[in-house]
C-alpha cells in the first residue's frame, strides 16, 4: 500500500487533553529525547513480547499513541510486517518516518470510531497511553473491535512497586507526588493497570495474560535520565501548594545521579489477549 500523508484533524478539546497541552507539550524543547529515553529502556521488551506472539510478514498492525515512531519503525523495518498505520495526536516526529508501509494518521483514539476506512489488524498495540485517559474499558472495548479474528491486543503501562518501608524518601515521596499530580491534572491511573487482564478478558478476548517488568533503576542509564526529566518537565505542578517542599524535590532529583542509588523503579505491566476465531 502507498504511504499515506499525515491526515490532520482539530484536536480534541478536554481534561483528556492535558497531557501534551500543558505537562508535556510535544513541541517543548527535549520533549522528544525524554520519550526516546523511555524508548531506549522499553522497546526491547515490547519487541520481544511482540515477536514471541509472531508478529511478522503477513501482519497488519496499528501503533497507538506511536511517539516518536520507534515501536513502529520497527515493525515496518525490522519485523516486515504488511503495513503499520502510527496514530497520534501529535505526528510532527512521525511524518518524516512514513514510507511504503508506514502510514502516518493524526488523530485522536477517542475518535478512532471515526476511521472506518482503516479497517482491521492482526495486532493492535498501545504503550504508556491508556494509562492516561478517561473511560479506559471502553476505548479498550474499540481497540479489540478493530482485530482481526486471531489478532492481538497489546497493551503496556506503568505499574509502580512500592517498597512499604520506605514511604518517606526523597525518592518516594517526589514518585508519589507525581502519580497524584498526573491523576488530579489528566486523570492518569496507575491502580487501573494492574485490572487490564480482567479488561481484556470482558473485551471477549481471549488467551489472555500478562508479566510485569520493572528495569534496573541505576545512575546515569536512560532509565534515571527519563525520570528526572519528567520530574523536572513537571517541577511546577509538583511543587504546587500541597504537593511537594522544593528541598525534597532537588533531593530525589540528585538521588537520581547518586552512587547509593538502590531502588525498585517503577516497571511496564502488558497484558495481551487474542480475537477468538470462529468455528466453522
Amino acid at each position: 500500500m502507498a504511504a499515506a500523508s499525515p491526515e490532520e484533524r482539530p484536536a480534541p478539546t478536554g481534561p483528556a487533553g492535558r497531557y501534551g497541552e500543558a505537562l508535556f507539550r510535544p513541541e517543548a524543547p527535549g520533549e522528544g529525547e525524554r520519550i526516546d529515553h523511555a524508548a531506549l529502556v522499553y522497546d526491547p521488551l515490547t519487541r520481544q513480547r511482540l515477536r514471541a506472539l509472531g508478529v511478522g510478514p503477513g501482519w497488519r498492525c496499528l501503533e497507538v499513541g506511536a511517539g516518536t515512531g520507534t515501536v513502529a519503525r520497527w515493525l515496518a523495518e525490522e519485523a516486515g510486517v504488511d503495513e503499520v498505520v502510527a496514530l497520534d495526536r501529535d505526528t510532527s516526529r512521525l511524518a518524516p518516518l512514513a514510507g511504503p508501509r508506514l502510514r502516518v494518521l493524526t488523530d485522536d483514539l477517542a475518535r478512532l470510531d471515526d476511521e472506518a476506512e482503516l479497517g482491521s489488524f492482526d495486532l493492535v498495540h498501545a504503550r504508556f497511553v491508556l494509562m492516561h485517559l478517561p473511560e479506559r474499558r471502553a476505548l479498550v472495548d474499540r481497540l479489540a473491535k478493530r482485530l482481526r479474528p486471531g489478532g492481538y491486543l497489546v497493551l503496556s503501562d506503568a505499574a509502580d512497586v512500592p517498597d512499604p518501608a520506605d514511604a518517606r524518601s526523597a525518592y518516594r515521596r517526589t514518585l508519589d507526588a507525581m502519580w497524584r499530580t498526573l491523576a488530579e491534572t489528566i486523570g492518569t491511573d496507575v491502580a487501573a493497570v494492574l485490572d487490564y487482564p480482567h479488561t481484556l478478558r470482558a473485551a471477549g478476548l481471549a488467551e489472555v495474560a500478562a508479566e510485569l517488568v520493572c528495569p534496573p533503576l541505576t545512575p546515569g542509564t536512560p532509565l534515571a535520565a527519563f525520570w528526572r526529566e519528567t520530574w523536572q518537565r513537571m517541577r511546577t505542578d509538583l511543587l504546587a501548594p500541597g504537593r511537594l517542599e522544593p528541598v525534597v524535590f532537588d533531593e530525589a532529583l540528585a538521588y537520581l545521579d547518586s552512587p547509593g542509588l538502590a531502588e525498585l523503579g517503577p516497571g511496564m505491566l502488558t497484558a495481551w489477549g487474542r480475537r477468538p476465531v470462529p468455528r466453522p
